[in-house]
């Protein structure tokens, strides 16, 4: 009984929607809109004028480009292994990129110490990406101890921002 019940009103609902009138949408902007998907689909990429590049975003991490290091030390923190990560996977993916890591130090230490110790900030750096799967052939490293400040005043302030490791995509 239910059966039949539940049969008679699922056709009389079928038959009172096919009575009535569908209004068609304007044809043009259906039409617009698949002629400017196959054209974008058509041209290759780079031409369409719409492509962004990720290193470039402000809003993507790949624009981020500075680890900053405590007083004294060269181990990557925590809170820069996100976008180490996000250099290393662009690299994995983009064999032919190459990326220069320059190792800075604050204006303290000997000369001698401070190239040293920017080395040992950018080889940081490397060896996580090249962990993360990047070969050394797209890294490159170099350490500019003291001699390019971000900031120059001789204080803490100013001392935390020269104490970084900068990568550099080579072409930028």
């Amino acid at each position: 009984m239910k059966k039949v019940l539940l049969s008679t009103m699922l056709v009389s609902l079928l038959a009172a929607c096919a009575g009535q009138d569908v209004k068609e949408q304007p044809k043009a902007a259906v039409e617009d809109r698949g002629a400017a998907q196959q054209q974008a689909v058509a041209q290759p990429m780079g031409q369409t004028g719409v492509e962004a590049n990720p290193l470039k975003d402000p809003n993507n991490i790949l624009s981020k480009r500075s680890v900053y290091f405590d007083y004294d030390k060269s181990n990557v923190k925590g809170e820069y292994k996100p976008m180490v990560e996000a250099h290393a996977k662009y690299l994995a993916s983009h064999k032919a990129a190459k990326v220069a890591v320059q190792g800075n130090t604050d204006e303290r230490g000997s000369r001698e110490y401070n190239i040293a110790l920017g080395n040992h900030r950018a080889d940081s750096v490397r060896k996580m990406m090249n962990v993360l799967g990047v070969p050394d052939s797209q890294i490159e490293t170099v350490s500019f101890g003291e001699e390019k400040p971000r900031a120059t005043c001789h204080e803490e302030s100013c001392w935390k921002e020269n104490r970084r490791a900068d990568i550099v995509y080579q072409g930028e």
